[in-house]
């Protein structure tokens, strides 16, 4: 994918350096959008308190200094704002530069898919909202609660933003076999894709609809919708392509991509059989024909999942 030198968006909200997300909410899949793929880690809760007889020690030292002119919680506040303590050393000192290939990277596909959106619901008479992508590293907190990097790449509808913890894609290519520039793109165009579906109305209904649901039921309905932002993805592929900035080979990264995240493929890797009646995102094989069916078209009424069949 010839990337380089391409407009780049400013929309791109830069979390990597934070020194710390908050505590823990609430499951961002529970707003529904996104795709996750648990790599083994885990955050969880400290938990302590503090004693009364260490509660009484502390106002007693607190009010030795205050008697001697010294107010620790001023001395405290200072050393927390005052440019010289821990966080203002971590939100300098960890930070990736602006500039980094990942976040250029990043910033080019979010403006490519910008551009085709655009133009698209440009077309219908229609105004597109673009989304901010959120690049993290291990943890954030989002509209939809707390996302760590096992949640995966997801598209919070409550907020209306892309999260994205960019060691996704070292995983997709180390663990999943899914490598390449624009397999990498098409997690992004997906994800995009859940953003188009929340400003055409597709994915309140979705939601509502999914709490009167069975689980099954609410699978079942959740694979169409995954499906969908699938050949979404591959509408902002074929726009890509008639740009001209496809490299021999982009395509069937994309598709080996999908084919590697299908949820037979998933459980069969993981445990050795499917139970299909689980599967929320699709097969492999459904996965890889709504791509390329959105691909090929280039045109929304191709990518209706809920009518018949899928």
């Amino acid at each position: 994918m010839e990337w380089r030198g391409r407009r780049q968006s400013n929309n791109v909200e830069d979390r990597r350096g934070d020194p710390s997300p908050g505590g823990l909410g609430r499951n961002p899949f529970g707003r529904g959008g996104g795709f996750s793929f648990p790599s083994g880690g885990g955050v969880g809760r400290r938990g302590g308190g503090l004693s009364i007889g260490t509660i009484i020690f502390l106002v007693v030292i607190y009010l030795l200094f205050k008697a001697m002119g010294i107010d620790l919680l001023q001395v405290i506040d200072g050393g927390m704002t005052g440019g010289t303590g821990y966080e203002q050393s971590q939100s300098e000192g960890s930070s990736p530069p602006a500039n980094d290939e990942m976040t250029a990277f990043m910033r080019t596909v979010l403006a490519e898919t910008e551009d085709t959106w655009n133009g698209i619901f440009q077309a219908q008479g229609r105004q597109y909202e673009e989304p901010p992508l959120v690049l993290f590293a291990e943890a954030t907190q989002s509209g939809c609660g707390f996302a760590s990097a096992a949640t995966g790449p997801f598209y919070c509808p409550v907020d209306r933003k892309v999260y994205l913890d960019t060691a996704f894609f070292e995983e997709l290519s180390s663990r999943f076999g899914a490598s390449g520039d624009f397999a990498e793109a098409y997690v992004v165009a997906h994800e995009v894709g859940h953003h188009v579906q929340n400003l055409l109305g597709i994915l309140p209904k979705f939601n509502e609809a999914r709490q009167r649901m069975s689980e099954a039921d609410a699978n079942k309905i959740s694979v169409r919708v995954e499906l969908q932002a699938d050949c979404f993805a591959g509408i902002w592929g074929k726009f890509t392509q008639q740009k001209g900035i496809l490299e021999a080979g982009d395509l069937e990264e994309a598709l080996n991509a999908a084919q590697q995240i299908g949820d037979d493929t998933l459980q069969k890797r993981s445990q050795g059989y499917v139970v299909p009646e689980s599967f929320n995102h699709g097969t492999s094989e459904q996965r890889v024909r709504w791509f390329k069916r959105g691909f090929e078209s280039g045109q929304l009424a191709a990518c209706d999942t809920f009518s018949g069949p899928i």
